[in-house]
């Protein structure tokens, strides 16, 4: 027991002689840590008095820098601004002294002015006077010239407007005159001229149709295909095509003859289809034959539609753009009928436009000029001429009246009643009468005007007698006193038999007997 608290109290003595020297070692490190944290905050309170230091200073630098450069621009500033207001000045001064300038000058002008009024007034003060003095002569001379041609002022002043007056009515009809004369002439200069522009501008160049297409082969082997046996092949295919085919000795080549141009064609696409396939019967070439309308029929079709969209004509009916497409193989006189409408048709146009008809008359002489001709490509044969078929076609289908008058009046068969039928008259002419565009030679055209004429005053009471339109139209012109009215109509149908029995001509022509009576009497 008592070790137990010997041992005890031992333990407690070493724990309180712990905790004090405890507590000792605790207050030195304290004092120690104390000590150094005052040293510590020294030293920053000392940096952090040096780093201010450095900061008002770097501060006061860039207040006094940016200061300089506010001072710098607001004295350059000052000085752009008195650079500026000298410049005024000097405009201002520059200005005055031209100001002070024109204000002598006006100054001195007004005084010219005011010296040449004063100058005037002295000189009109004398013209006064003279006048007054020349009308008191005046009045002096009259009274003298009353007396002796015994006559008053009134009168000789009535007697001289009367003269004065036949005077003027005299030269006024001269000048009427000179200018009706001039007018004319100028009219027409400026129809030559537009006549002459709108050839210029469309100068197409011409192709003359003819009445053979060779037909090429790849070697002559071929040929006694074509030919068959005993002919059999030939003359098949001349009998469903209408063309005679011309084989010769004429290397690798066949002459397809006809003056259908359509007729040739068919032809033509049926041989090269019977060539490639090699199978040539009688059979087969009917049969080829029949495709090869059909497929024309197709293609005349699309030609007439490019042929319009081309022309930048529209809304025509399909009868029309089908007759436009036959034209391709039509001709007149040697020319193809689809290329001389196409010109006729750009011609119009043109000549409507340098007549400034305005662009709805321009469309329809496009028109009326594309469908002039359709006459010549009709379904059915008929015995009215060209002119009058085609504007009765054109009728049927629905044209303006202003397109069915042209076409039946290009070659004065009917009377002109719209501006556009003399502009399509005109420029089918020009077309035409383009060199190359008609194979007729000029000295053959002339000769046959000249029997044409002949036969007709080779008749009993024929005055006169002309060939017109070509030819186309014969006007005879007879004696009243020989030829009656009733012998007229027989004379008419005489020549017209004559010239068809005795000459050749193409198409028709139109004899015209005028017998004219004048009775001539003078009152004396």
């Amino acid at each position: 027991m008592d070790t137990t608290i010997i041992v005890a109290i031992v333990a407690v003595a070493a724990i309180l002689i712990g905790i004090f020297l405890g507590k000792q070692l605790f207050a030195k490190n304290t004092q120690q840590l104390v000590k150094d944290a005052e040293e510590q905050a020294a030293k920053t309170i000392e940096n952090a008095k040096t780093i201010a230091e450095t900061l008002k200073e770097k501060k006061l630098l860039e207040a006094k820098e940016h200061f300089l450069q506010l001072k710098t621009e607001q004295e350059k500033e000052a000085n752009q601004r008195q650079q500026k207001i000298a410049e005024s000045e000097n405009k201002i001064k520059q200005q005055q002294q031209s100001l002070n300038d024109k204000t002598a000058a006006f100054q001195k002008n007004v005084n010219e002015v005011e010296q040449q009024k004063e100058h005037l007034n002295k000189q009109l003060e004398a013209v006064n006077i003279k006048r007054a003095e020349l009308e008191k002569h005046q009045e002096e001379h009259v009274k003298r010239l009353e007396k002796v041609a015994n006559l008053s002022a009134e009168e000789a002043k009535s007697e001289l407007m009367e003269a004065v007056k036949e005077e003027a009515r005299t030269n006024a009809m001269s000048y009427v005159k000179e200018i009706m004369e001039e007018a004319k002439l100028n009219a027409s200069k400026e129809a030559k001229k537009i006549v002459i522009q709108t050839i210029q501008r469309t100068a197409a160049e011409q192709t003359i149709e003819n009445a053979i297409t060779v037909f090429n082969l790849e070697s002559d082997e071929i040929k006694g295909q074509i030919i068959g046996r005993e002919g059999r092949n030939i003359r098949a295919l001349e009998a469903a095509t209408g063309v005679d085919l011309i084989i010769d000795d004429t290397p690798e080549a066949i002459i397809l003859s006809c003056f259908d141009p359509l007729r040739r064609e068919i032809a033509r696409l049926s041989l090269q289809r019977l060539v490639q396939d090699g199978r040539i019967h009688p059979a087969r070439i009917e049969e080829v034959v029949e495709k090869t309308k059909k497929q024309l029929e197709e293609q005349v079709m699309e030609i007439g539609e490019r042929t319009i969209i081309e022309l930048g004509v529209h809304g025509l009916h399909k009868d029309l753009v089908r007759m436009i497409g036959k034209m391709r193989f039509r001709s007149s006189y040697g020319q193809n009928l689809l290329m001389h409408s196409k010109e006729t048709a750009n011609l119009c146009g043109i000549m409507a436009a340098e007549l400034g008809l305005g662009q709805k008359i321009v469309k329809l002489a496009k028109r009326a000029g594309l469908l002039h001709d359709i006459g010549k490509v009709p379904d059915e044969e008929t015995e009215l001429s060209h002119a009058l078929l085609g504007a009765k076609l054109a009728e049927k289908c629905g044209e303006h009246a202003a397109i069915v008058n042209a076409i039946g009046a290009h070659h004065d068969e009917m009377e002109m009643t719209y501006i556009i039928s003399p502009i399509i008259q005109a420029c089918d002419a020009i077309s035409g009468a383009r060199p190359g565009a008609r194979r007729e030679m000029m000295q053959s055209y002339l000769q046959r005007i000249k029997d044409l004429e002949s036969l007709a005053m080779a008749y009993n009471g024929v005055e006169k007698a002309y060939a017109i339109q070509a030819g186309r139209e014969l006007r005879v012109i007879v004696e009243a006193d020989k030829v009656s009215d009733a012998a007229s109509d027989t004379l008419s149908f005489e020549i017209a038999d004559k010239i068809q029995k005795e000459m050749q001509y193409p198409g028709q022509i139109k004899v015209t007997v005028i017998r004219e009576l004048r009775a001539v009497n003078i009152a004396r």
